[in-house]
């Protein structure tokens, strides 16, 4: 199965505002969730999951590992734990969260653990978060060519990370692009604002669908129901070469996270 272009992203939602998000993206039609251990919230999304009614086979879950978790002995019975939280016995993809390179686990490690949690059948497919090209050359070498389905990386019209980005498609993976708004700061933008009043869209649906005409998956996350339902209407949104060209000198390497100690030598 290959990654959904579109899902809801969890990142920073806990507790009730969580189970709300997610039951209403459901009912609009979302199919894909995003989550992941450090985000303490998959109980919250098993719930929600659950309540909707939405049958198992027509969602795509994915998760992340935890940096604490990547030990060979750990990342499987940490999965498990994830999995019963997520009332599911699989999710459709599995995550290494951070390569942190100065973990004290080594990363043929971590993506051994990883690929035995798909062959035991704990996930469907595996993938990697956060990865420069050199770790993702490095795991590629331990699980095989055409082995991870995607690096998910922070990627905005601020942050293209085209080097990157370029080197995953080579590969046959997908980038999945988190923080497509750049926490919100690209919606002020007035090259964006006038791209989106041409089509009558919104900032944030001309973002999302720049992203995903370059052929990325995007997980946006909100609150706000109205939100959930325009960032949906981003799928419908075509934008011409004029359009992308002026996107793309928007490029400002405008990253918003890089936590110390587990980000890599970014490219």
């Amino acid at each position: 199965m290959n990654i959904p272009a579109f899902g809801l992203g969890t990142f920073r939602l806990t507790g009730q505002a969580v189970i709300d998000s997610v039951k209403s993206a459901l009912d609009l039609g979302y199919r894909a969730i995003d989550t992941a251990q450090i985000y303490r919230n998959e109980a919250e999304v098993g719930q929600a999951i659950a309540e909707s009614g939405v049958p198992r086979g027509e969602l795509f879950i994915t998760t992340k590992i935890w940096v604490d978790n990547y030990a060979a002995d750990k990342l499987i019975p940490s999965l498990r734990e994830s999995l019963q939280k997520l009332r599911t016995d699989y999710v459709d993809l599995l995550l290494i969260h951070w390569p942190a390179p100065g973990n004290g686990v080594e990363l043929r490690e971590y993506m051994q653990a990883l690929a035995d949690a798909k062959q035991q059948g704990l996930t469907r497919q595996i993938g990697i978060s956060n990865f420069n090209i050199e770790l993702t050359r490095q795991a590629i070498a331990v699980v095989g060519e055409g082995e991870i389905a995607t690096n998910q990386i922070e990627l905005s019209p601020y942050l293209q990370n085209r080097t990157l980005a370029a080197f995953l498609d080579q590969q046959g993976i997908t980038v999945t692009s988190y923080m497509t708004l750049a926490y919100g700061k690209v919606l002020k933008d007035p090259v964006l604002a006038d791209i989106a009043s041409k089509h009558k869209a919104t900032v944030a649906q001309v973002a999302l669908a720049w992203a995903m005409q370059l052929g990325y998956a995007v997980i946006p996350s909100s609150t706000k129901r109205e939100n959930l339902a325009s960032n949906l209407l981003a799928r419908d949104l075509r934008l011409d070469e004029h359009d992308m060209a002026r996107i793309a000198e928007l490029e400002r390497n405008g990253r918003e996270v890089s936590p110390a100690g587990l980000a890599p030598a970014w490219d």
